[in-house]
């Protein structure tokens, strides 16, 4: 079984000394969703919505998310980031936005927490300009699809 890195020999929280790892390209994907209600979806698709592009804002806070993950995660190192793409991607009929982040970088330590910020926050800014008329949005399954780099390697998520 794995050790949880994050812990020391005493059982103490630590940042995990990553100095002795080969810089590599690292990239990592990651998903979610938010449903909503089907009018609440028009509003974002028709391009309706009075506080403006929601897809383009999410986008944004997206990609900023993604580069101040360290600032939000107590132990995650902060990394110089050579790429961020956030797709969102509305579904009329399961009346919900998929939302997908690809992050890169060369590096001695991977950008999983920084794809999954990404998405996280995408999603909370679609929920924060949405709620006025739709508080029973659902955010959900946000998780990690790929990774590539690094010791381990490539993992990517079984299909389901």
């Amino acid at each position: 079984m794995d050790i949880l890195t994050h812990f020391n020999p005493a059982g103490e929280a630590h940042m995990v000394d990553v100095g002795g790892k080969q810089a590599t390209e690292r990239v990592a994907v990651a998903e979610g969703y938010i449903e909503m209600l089907p009018q609440t979806l028009g509003l974002i698709q028709n391009g309706n919505h009075q506080k403006g592009d929601v897809l383009g804002i999410a986008r944004i806070a997206g990609i900023m998310a993604s580069k101040r993950t360290a600032d939000l995660i107590p132990l995650c190192h902060p990394l110089s980031l050579s790429h961020v793409a956030v797709k969102l991607e509305p579904q009329a009929q399961l009346h919900r936005v998929r939302c997908e982040a690809t992050v890169k970088t060369v590096g001695n330590t991977g950008v999983e927490m920084e794809a999954l910020t990404a998405v996280q926050v995408a999603l909370l800014t679609i929920y924060d300009m949405c709620k006025a008329v739709d508080r029973g949005m659902c955010i959900q399954s946000v998780r990690l699809l790929e990774k590539t780099g690094g010791k381990s390697g490539h993992w990517m998520r079984q299909a389901e």
